[in-house]
């Protein structure tokens, strides 16, 4: 009898332990599960960050070009600028790099060195960058930072079109939407209510506005699909090769624009604390831009720059006694629903 107890009593213990074996199955699942979620919450952090230097980092861009010119004019080269501006990015990759050697050593994902196939694919967008980025200070000889700001906007459209032939991704109706709701609400926050016109801008300026819409959708996209394309290559790497391509390119339009100005004059003639700065944020929005399009898309730096629009009018309250007028506001609430509609969108998808 005592026999039969102990054995039925083991029996007991042998149901219990398989019990506890099933509820351990499930155990690892959980926690895939909550290492799965905290990863995508680690995402949406670094988005949200990027986005938002991003943002605020292109909100006073058109104030730093502006206040860097001297009685209507550029004092320094704009081409020894840009080529300091690509430069500097170089380096700023570089040092990102190095820090990286250091904690987790040279692998194939963060060496320099590549094969002809990956490297051939950034002369493009660094041609299309190095374009549009010497428009960009031509334009205001047209235009005043308020009406930059609205022409800006072009970009919008451009992005989603390319967006839609080159990276083969549909966006939704909503989406669509949402892009002209945005066109809408950025235009009608500069609206001047003095003036019967919405802009006082010459053909000159218009095209010069379509140009750089069509150059900064198209260089945007293709660069995205260039760092999408191997996802696992560390970013620094992608943004070291795209930054050689413009500082050789930019060394060209030096060349070919500039050469007798900075022999006679030096290389930093014209400079100012402004202009650093200047160069100093176009740099930093540089690597900005290259986090969002690797971490989240294109269409997001597009949004991040028309909100900056808004928040470089809200700056400009306090610092030159902007008038924030009854379109502003209703500008605003346009923009706020088109990003709603823009997230809706995507999620319906």
């Amino acid at each position: 009898m005592e026999y039969r107890k102990i054995k039925d009593e083991d029996n007991d213990g042998g149901g219990s332990s398989s019990g506890d074996l099933e509820s351990l199955r499930g155990k690892p699942i959980s926690v895939t599960n909550v290492a799965s979620k905290s990863s995508e919450l680690a995402n949406w952090k670094r988005k949200s960050v990027v986005t938002l230097a991003l943002t605020v980092l292109t909100s006073s861009q058109a104030i730093l070009i502006v206040w860097s010119k001297r009685a209507g004019k550029y004092e320094y080269s704009v081409t020894t600028a840009n080529f300091l501006v690509e430069t500097l990015k170089c380096a700023l990759s570089l040092a990102a790099l190095a820090r990286i050697w250091n904690h987790e050593g040279v692998t194939d994902d963060n060496r320099l060195s590549t094969t002809l196939d990956e490297v051939i694919v950034y002369p493009i967008p660094a041609v299309l960058y190095l374009v549009k980025n010497l428009l960009q200070y031509y334009i205001f000889a047209y235009v005043d930072a308020p009406g930059y700001q609205i022409l800006k906007n072009l970009n919008i459209i451009s992005t989603g079109v390319l967006y839609r032939i080159i990276l083969k991704k549909k966006l939704s109706e909503i989406q669509w939407a949402a892009f002209i709701l945005l066109c809408c609400g950025c235009t009608t926050a500069q609206l001047n209510s003095n003036s019967d016109r919405v802009l006082q801008t010459p053909l000159q300026g218009w095209i010069m506005a379509i140009v750089m819409a069509l150059l900064s959708g198209f260089a945007g996209v293709y660069t995205e699909a260039i760092m999408k394309k191997r996802p696992s290559r560390n970013i620094n790497v992608q943004n070291f090769w795209l930054y050689v391509f413009g500082m050789a390119f930019n060394a060209v339009a030096i060349v070919i624009q500039d050469f007798d100005a900075v022999m006679n004059k030096g290389f930093f003639h014209g400079y100012s604390f402004i202009t650093v700065l200047m160069i100093l944020n176009h740099a930093l929005s540089g690597i900005a831009v290259s986090m969002v399009m690797k971490y989240a898309d294109n269409i997001v730096k597009v949004y991040s720059t028309s909100v900056a629009m808004l928040l470089t009018a809200v700056v400009s309250v306090f610092l030159f006694g902007f008038h924030l007028s009854l379109a502003f506001f209703l500008g605003s609430t346009v923009v706020s629903v088109s990003v709603y509609l823009h997230s809706a969108g995507k999620l319906q998808r």
